[in-house]
């Protein structure tokens, strides 16, 4: 079970830094989802998880290859 939470964390992490390395705010990844600002701050903190299609779609609004994203966490 423990590695399904390090995997969690490190998931937000990439969704993170992928937001601040094209320096998007928190409402604009929000706005692009079509969901609140405080749904991605929950997402980052670990409030609240992501099924598959809501990584997709964030990894979308982030710019972030879905592709890498799941190499580096496998």
């Amino acid at each position: 079970m423990q590695l399904v939470r390090d995997r969690e964390k490190k998931l937000r992490e990439l969704l993170r830094e992928a937001r601040l390395d094209r320096e998007l705010r928190q409402v604009d990844v929000a706005e692009s989802l079509g969901r609140p600002q405080s749904y991605v701050a929950k997402v980052e903190s670990g409030e609240r998880t992501l099924d598959f299609i809501e990584v997709l779609d964030y990894c979308k609004a982030v710019q972030l290859d879905p592709t890498s994203l799941v190499k580096t966490l496998s």
